[in-house]
C-alpha cells in the first residue's frame, strides 16, 4: 500500500511540475517594455513621407493585452502659392512640427499563432492628439493657419512583430496607417 501511495504521489507531483512549467511558457508577459523606434510617417495632407522618432512604454492590462503611453515627433516642409497686390505671387514654404501623444492598445496573437518564444505578433490601435506648430517663411503675410480639414485627434492602426534577440532586447517592426517604425524593444 505504501508503494502505491508513493507512486501516486510521485505521479501527481511530476504532473503538477509539468503543468506549472507549461503555464510559465504560455503565459508570456509583454509589458514593462520600452520601445524606441525610427521610421517613416505620413501625416494626411503633408503630400510626402517624413522621418519619425517614436517612444512608448508598454504595461500589461490583461492576458495578451498591453497599453502603452506614447510620444512621437516628426516635421515636414510644404509650399503654398500666395500673393496680393502688395506682395508678389509665388510659392512660400512653411514648416510644421507634429508631436502625437496618446495611448497605444496592443493585443498579442502569439498563443493563437503558436509562435515560439523568439517571436511576438500583434494588432494595435493608437488614440491621442497631435500637437502641431507651423512656422512660415519670412516675407509671407497671408493666412497662417494650415488645417486642410485635419483635427488634432490622432488615430492610427498597427500590425507588427518583434524578434527577441535575448530575454531583455528585441527588434520590432510596426507597420501602421500613419507612422511605421523599426526599433529596439527593451524588456525591463
Amino acid at each position: 500500500m505504501k508503494k502505491i501511495t508513493l507512486i501516486c504521489l510521485l505521479f501527481f507531483t511530476s504532473g503538477a511540475f509539468k503543468m506549472y512549467s507549461q503555464e510559465a511558457v504560455t503565459s508570456e508577459k509583454y509589458g514593462k517594455t520600452l520601445n524606441a523606434g525610427v521610421g517613416i510617417g505620413y501625416y494626411g495632407y503633408a503630400d510626402n513621407n517624413m522621418p519619425v522618432l517614436h517612444l512608448d512604454f508598454e504595461f500589461d492590462v490583461a492576458k495578451n493585452l498591453t497599453l502603452a503611453p506614447f510620444i512621437s515627433f516628426y516635421a515636414y516642409r510644404n509650399y503654398y502659392y500666395w500673393g496680393n497686390p502688395h506682395y508678389p505671387y509665388r510659392e512660400y514654404y512653411y514648416r510644421t512640427i507634429v508631436i502625437p501623444i496618446g495611448v497605444k492598445g496592443t493585443y498579442y496573437f502569439d498563443q493563437i499563432l503558436k509562435a515560439g518564444p523568439k517571436w511576438d505578433f500583434y494588432l494595435a490601435g493608437s488614440l491621442g492628439f497631435a500637437i502641431r506648430k507651423t512656422t512660415w517663411e519670412n516675407g509671407y503675410y497671408g493666412e497662417t493657419s494650415v488645417s486642410h480639414g485635419s483635427s488634432g485627434l490622432y488615430f492610427d492602426g498597427h500590425i507588427g512583430t518583434e524578434y527577441h534577440l535575448n530575454t531583455k532586447i528585441g527588434l520590432f517592426l510596426d507597420l501602421s496607417s500613419g507612422v511605421s517604425t523599426f526599433g529596439l524593444a527593451i524588456h525591463l
